[in-house]
C-alpha cells in the first residue's frame, strides 16, 4: 500500500476553501488542522476530550497530554499546540455548547463522539471530493512531519513530536521530492 500523499500549502487551501463551503465547516477545519499543525493521529483527534484542549480558565492548552489509551501505541505522549492552531480551537470553542468538559471535542450529528474509523473515512472523502488523490487521514500527518524535517528540525525532535518509539518508524513518514534531491547534491 502506498504512503497517504503528502501537502503543500496551496492544496491545503483547496481542502480548507472546500471545508468552508460545507456543513460543520468550523469542526471540519479544526479536526483536519490538528493532523496538518499538530500531527496527530485521526484517532488521536477523534479521541479528544473538550477538558484536554481547555484550561480551567477557559484559555486554549499549548500542550495537550494525551493518555495511553488515546493514542495508537497506548504511550501517553504530549502534542504541542502551535499559537495558529491555538486560534482554531479558541474558534471551535466558541461555537460549541459547553455542558460537560469531559465530552468529546468533535461529534457527530447525532451528539456522539467520532469513532477513529469515522473520522479515517470522513478524512478520506474530504480530500477526494476538494479534488486530491492519494490523500488519506494520515496525509496531515505526514504533511507536520515532512514539512518540519525540510526546515531543519532534527529526527530526533520529530520522532517526539510524532510520538514514534523509533527512529525508523519517523524516516518512513518523510518524503523527499525530486527538487530536495537535486539541490542536495549542489550542496557539495
Amino acid at each position: 500500500m502506498s504512503q497517504a500523499k503528502t501537502l503543500n500549502a496551496t492544496e491545503l487551501r483547496r481542502v480548507l476553501d472546500h471545508i468552508a463551503t460545507r456543513k460543520h465547516s468550523a469542526r471540519n477545519r479544526c479536526a483536519l488542522l490538528l493532523t496538518h499543525f499538530s500531527g496527530m493521529r485521526v484517532g488521536e483527534v477523534a479521541a479528544l476530550r473538550i477538558c484536554d484542549v481547555l484550561n480551567d480558565s477557559g484559555t486554549i492548552k499549548d500542550e495537550i497530554r494525551l493518555k495511553p489509551e488515546q493514542t495508537k501505541g497506548k504511550y501517553a505522549r504530549t502534542v504541542y499546540i502551535n499559537a495558529r492552531m491555538q486560534k482554531e480551537i479558541a474558534q471551535y470553542i466558541k461555537l460549541i455548547r459547553i455542558t460537560d468538559t469531559n465530552k468529546p471535542l468533535f461529534y457527530t450529528q447525532k451528539r456522539a463522539g467520532f469513532s477513529a474509523n469515522t473520522l479515517t473515512q470522513y478524512f478520506h472523502f474530504l480530500y477526494r471530493r476538494a479534488g486530491l488523490e492519494g490523500c488519506s487521514s494520515h496525509s496531515g500527518r505526514r504533511s507536520f512531519l515532512t514539512s518540519l524535517a525540510n526546515k531543519g528540525t532534527a529526527i530526533h525532535i520529530l520522532k517526539s513530536l510524532a510520538g514514534h518509539r523509533n527512529i525508523s518508524t519517523t524516516a518512513g513518514y518523510l518524503y523527499s521530492s525530486p527538487d530536495q534531491m537535486k539541490a542536495a547534491v549542489e550542496l557539495v
